[in-house]
């Protein structure tokens, strides 16, 4: 799975460790997380988001 970083504040999401604090569980795609996802730094959607350049 890919991670994805936000384009306006670089927090990234890492599907392994999911976002726990915000109820995603770990293991959880980036393609799975709800459509109203917001950046938990930014409050930007997921729109605002790309994969992470491996």
């Amino acid at each position: 799975m890919k991670k994805y970083v936000c384009v306006v504040c670089g927090w990234e999401y890492d599907p392994a460790v999911g976002d726990p604090e915000h109820g995603i569980a770990p293991g959880t795609a980036f393609e799975d997380l709800p459509e109203d996802f917001l950046c938990p730094l930014c409050g930007v959607g997921k729109d605002q988001f790309e994969p992470v350049a491996e």
